[in-house]
């Protein structure tokens, strides 16, 4: 047996050869001498650039001989294959799932304990897969790997391009029996029909907020803790999220990439348009249960409510006299207003 001799002088791991010792080194020193001429990314070793040249090439070498499933690196196949097996060692002492891994077992088991081993260093975001971190890390960085060959639009997850390419296919084969639009996955079905059965199953622990998906529930829960780490390099300005800070610097640039086809009308934001459009098409999806009145936005439903119910959340700060709604706060601001104006 060939005896371990280069020492590495900075974490005393030893090598058989002087090549795997020079490997190794580039961890400390940071050196990555490869480059992926598509994305720019670095690697320390060439075994590593090849591996993630398949992500743009789309190429998968490794074959399952049983289902015909392709795999773009060995190791992955080799955690694929006990799918077939249906040999299930690892039992959950909790909730008695099997898996065949033991690594998925232990990332499981992080479900019953809460652990999140795998922490930002940016944020405080933390994670219960090394992969989740990856993705999440480039929320901070804006790299974006995959694309779209269609329109050449830009994705950090192959899921996320994988829903992005149905709008290309036109394929949408999900239903919604209320109101006859169509979905493309059923999973944005389930949540459209939220809408119809007001169901918001994700609730704020701290406040009484309630949302019908959980990625509103954690962009909620920023405004109690108070988490921005993106900033404008404009004016300083923080945000929570990347594509909140893509719709500011639209106001320092005066871009509005988003047009009406009914009219010239142009916005910075989808959403805008979307309410925009509506003007025009005579869509309002939000009704009214007491009078069947209908509203092209929940919120406008909302303030309407409170005329059945009576409800008068907005206060004057002079008087105290309570509204239902804002204009006619405002209505009656201008009569103080108006009164120490006469009076000066």
């Amino acid at each position: 047996m060939m005896s371990k001799k280069f020492e590495c002088e900075l974490c005393d791991k030893t090598f058989g050869y002087s090549a795997s010792l020079k490997k190794h080194a580039m961890i400390h020193t940071g050196e990555k001498p490869f480059k992926c001429e598509v994305c720019g990314k670095m690697f320390t070793q060439r075994v590593n650039l090849k591996s993630h040249m398949t992500i743009h090439t789309e190429e998968k070498p490794f074959k399952c001989e049983i289902c015909n499933k392709m795999f773009r690196e060995r190791s992955k196949l080799k955690i694929h294959m006990p799918i077939h097996s249906r040999v299930k060692p690892f039992k959950c002492e909790v909730c008695d799932k099997m898996f065949s891994q033991r690594g998925y077992w232990k990332v499981h088991m992080m479900i019953h304990t809460g652990a999140k081993p795998f922490k930002c260093e940016v944020c405080i975001a933390a994670f219960r897969r090394r992969g989740d971190l990856k993705s999440h890390m480039m929320t901070h960085t804006g790299e974006k790997t995959l694309k779209c060959e269609a329109c050449n639009k830009m994705f950090r997850d192959r899921s996320k391009l994988k829903i992005h390419m149905m709008i290309h296919s036109r394929n949408k084969p999900f239903k919604c029996e209320v109101c006859d639009k169509m979905f493309s996955q059923r999973g944005h079905w389930k949540v459209h029909m939220m809408i119809h059965t007001g169901a918001k199953p994700f609730k704020c622990g701290v406040c009484i907020a309630a949302f019908r998906r959980s990625g509103d529930l954690k962009l909620h829960m920023m405004t109690h803790t108070g988490e921005k780490t993106i900033k404008c390099e404009v004016c300083d300005k923080l945000f929570s999220r990347r594509g909140h800070l893509k719709v500011h610097l639209m106001i320092h640039t005066g871009e509005k990439p988003f047009k009406c086809e009914f009219c010239n009308g142009t916005f910075s934001r989808i959403g805008d348009l979307k309410r925009h459009t509506m003007t025009h098409t005579g869509d309002k999806p939000f009704k009214c249960e007491v009078c069947d009145k209908m509203f092209i936005q929940r919120g406008h439903l909302k303030v309407h409510i409170r005329i059945h119910t009576g409800e008068k959340p907005l206060k004057c700060e002079v008087c105290n006299k309570t509204y239902c709604l804002s204009r006619s706060l405002k209505l009656h601001m201008m009569k103080h207003t108006l009164g120490i104006t006469g009076q000066m």
